[in-house]
């Protein structure tokens, strides 16, 4: 597999974004040495937050290949994953990730995920900038069994 020449197609996707008053983020997602999916950065076209290259890539190459495993699949992102992006992977069943542009090349530019990494490894209780609590309203069980049966 040529992991350069994917990852310059996520860099020039990236590039395409700043061009069109983005963020310069791009991704690649390839499974068996073909592209499945590319996708840029989208925030700024639809105020979606959650738009990230790699998120974009993932929903585009689910549709394509039918189902929500992409088991066997890399992805390619011109910039270090953010944790939400990073869990997508995981769930997915990505195996591998490869990024050109660290959160310490990014930091300079307010592009680091760094601190988010760091909130993120903290137990849900010590969370300084999310509330994350537990409400179950009385009498409320079984959605889970629901489900599964």
């Amino acid at each position: 597999m040529d992991h350069e020449q994917f990852m310059r197609e996520a860099i020039a996707l990236a590039r395409a974004n700043i061009a069109d008053g983005g963020r310069p983020f791009g991704a690649v997602l390839v499974r068996d040495g073909e592209v499945v999916a590319r996708a840029a950065n989208g925030i700024h076209r639809d105020h979606d937050p959650t738009a990230h290259a790699e998120l974009l890539a993932i929903r585009q190459a689910g549709a394509r290949l039918g189902t929500p495993r992409l088991d066997g699949c890399v992805i390619y992102a011109s910039g270090h994953p953010c944790p939400m992006c990073l869990a997508a992977m995981h769930l997915c069943g990505i195996g591998e990730a490869w990024f050109a542009y660290s959160n310490e090349d990014g930091a300079p530019y307010g592009l680091s995920t760094a601190a988010v990494y760091a909130e993120m490894a903290l137990p849900p209780d010590a969370h300084a900038t999310l509330r994350l609590a537990r409400l179950r309203p009385a009498g409320e069980d079984g959605l889970y069994r629901e489900w599964h049966t």
